[in-house]
């Protein structure tokens, strides 16, 4: 048996969470979080939580950044930037 990446049993959640938009789907996927974790918290990078970055702000859950990405209805015409919406 194949063992599972976390980044794969991550996506596997957000799947099943009801997130169907096959581009925020990608992008998550192709998105390396555990680049944007502080090390500490490296063995988390793949969990659907909040993870703290410093100064009492979090890198926001995987699942609610699908969720919001996925309201916008974004088409291919489209680019988003997400800058500093978890942290104020």
């Amino acid at each position: 048996m194949t063992p599972v990446s976390p980044n794969a049993k991550l996506m596997l959640e957000i799947r099943q969470s009801g997130i169907t938009d096959v581009g925020v789907l990608e992008a998550l996927e192709v998105t390396p979080r555990d680049m944007f974790v502080a090390d500490p918290f490296k063995d988390r990078a793949f969990e659907d939580v909040a993870l703290p970055i410093g100064h009492h702000q979090t890198l926001s859950q995987p699942s609610v950044v699908a969720k919001m990405t996925e309201a916008l209805a974004v088409t291919d015409r489209m680019k988003v930037l997400e800058i500093g919406t978890g942290s104020g």
